[in-house]
């Protein structure tokens, strides 16, 4: 009689612990499934641009390129926790993000373009203590023909003086501001304001120029990051602010756009004719900001009309800053 209740007994509890087990199981594959199925919906429909979302989903939409790196391992785990059910889902997942990344390091077919080459350069100076004799040096040796400049101070303004940078770009369109929000243009061609962008926090100069010919429009770029509600708010402000793309003048933006290709807004953005030129090179995974903390992010763009050949992209170093520089050869059409 004992024997068979002990008997009893040990069956019911191994039946327990096999059950319990089996929850866990499942629990902890579907869990998973459903972090990056959640994460590949809230990319592809945009939730990061709703208002009820934004305040979470604004900074977290960055790091899409490192769930997308890491979406094969919560497959490989319902596999080998036997959830068939879980390790689809994380597959349809893994395939969404890579949809939506894939495409960023493959380039473009060639843009049929051939009128006047420019060479842009935009970097963010660090509160303008980045090396200004480095960027003088980068400017000749990478023969650049258009500057734009965010977290540009008053010293840097002096500091590039100094070093020389008038004889390559004699021209400016500057708005030079201690902290963070000054910005400016420096260019090889004359150079004629145009009214900056309105209602911002940091400056963003904007200028017309003639290249042989041919009338180019340049806005520096340079939102609040969107890491609070201010922040978010100037930084939606100044993306929908910013101009349409035009073939006609050629319009070109630049700068520290504090957004990646994963956010809605900057989505938008490009759905107003604009294309980005690291993308267009398969060049949009390479990172320009966060070199001395994790995570590194895609911040700093180049944007220019679809007609606009991008025959060369680098992103580039400069001591002092926490942004690299961006350098993209353009042909106009």
């Amino acid at each position: 009689m004992s024997d068979e209740s002990g008997e009893t007994g040990r069956s019911a509890g191994e039946e327990r612990a096999g059950n319990g087990r089996a929850r866990l199981r499942s629990w902890t594959a579907r869990s998973l499934a459903g972090l990056w199925a959640g994460w590949a919906l809230g990319r592809v429909l945009g939730l990061d641009g709703w208002a009820v979302f934004e305040g979470l989903a604004v900074p977290l939409i960055s790091l899409t390129p490192y769930l997308a790196l890491v979406s094969p391992l919560p497959v490989a785990a319902a596999l080998l926790l036997r959830r068939r059910g879980a390790a689809l889902v994380a597959g349809v997942a893994a395939l969404a993000l890579g949809a939506a990344l894939l495409p960023r390091a493959t380039a473009d077919t060639a843009v049929e373009a051939d009128g006047p080459k420019l060479r842009v350069l935009t970097s963010n100076v660090f509160f303008g203590r980045a090396s200004m004799a480095e960027l003088v040096r980068i400017v000749e040796r990478e023969r650049v023909d258009v500057l734009s400049l965010q977290e540009f101070t008053p010293d840097a303004q002096s500091g590039l003086a100094e070093q020389g940078l008038q004889a390559h770009l004699p021209h400016r369109v500057a708005d030079p501001q201690w902290g963070a929000g000054g910005s400016a243009l420096y260019s090889r061609y004359p150079l004629t304001a145009l009214p900056a962008l309105p209602g911002t926090v940091m400056a963003h100069p904007r200028a017309a120029l003639d290249v042989a010919g041919r009338r180019v429009e340049l806005t520096a770029v340079h939102p609040l990051p969107p890491i609070n509600g201010a922040g978010r708010a100037d930084w939606k402000h100044s993306l929908a602010t910013l101009p349409s793309s035009s073939t006609d003048p050629v319009r070109i933006l630049a700068g520290d756009f504090n957004a990646t290709l994963d956010h809605a807004r900057f989505r938008d953005l490009l759905s107003r004719g604009h294309t980005d030129a690291a993308d267009r090179r398969g060049r949009g995974l390479t990172t320009t900001w966060g070199f001395t903390a994790f995570p590194r992010l895609t911040l700093d763009h180049i944007l220019v009309p679809p007609t606009v050949a991008v025959r060369s992209y680098d992103v580039l170093r400069l001591t002092g800053s926490d942004h690299r520089p961006v350098l993209a050869e353009l042909q106009l059409p």
